[in-house]
C-alpha cells in the first residue's frame, strides 16, 4: 500500500467543493491532473508519475486520454526514446 498524506492548498471557497473526490476513481483522476503540468514541463516522465499514484503506465495513459490529454503529443525525440526504452524491455524479456 503507499504512503499517503494530507496536503492544504489555497483554492478559490468556490474550487473546493470540486476537489473533493466521491470515491477511488475521481481521486485518482484528481491526483494524476495534479501532477500533469510537470509531465508537460517533463519535470517527471508518464512511467514516474504513475508510480507515484501507485498505478501501470497504460494505466495513467487512459486515464489522461479520457480526460482528453493525448499522450500521443510527444515530440519525435521523445517517441524515439520510448521506443528505445520498448526495445530494451523487450530484448530483457526474451532473454529471460
Amino acid at each position: 500500500m503507499m504512503a499517503l498524506v494530507d496536503v492544504n492548498i489555497k483554492v478559490p471557497m468556490e474550487m473546493a467543493v470540486y476537489l473533493k473526490p466521491s470515491g477511488q476513481v475521481a481521486e485518482l483522476e484528481r491526483n494524476a491532473l495534479l501532477l500533469y503540468p510537470y509531465i508537460l514541463r517533463q519535470i517527471i516522465s508518464h512511467g514516474r508519475a504513475a508510480e507515484i499514484l501507485g498505478i501501470r503506465k497504460n494505466e495513467l495513459i487512459d486515464i489522461y486520454d479520457k480526460l482528453g490529454f493525448s499522450y500521443l503529443d510527444l515530440t519525435m525525440n521523445d517517441l524515439d526514446a520510448e521506443l528505445e526504452a520498448y526495445r530494451k524491455v523487450k530484448a530483457k524479456g526474451e532473454m529471460v
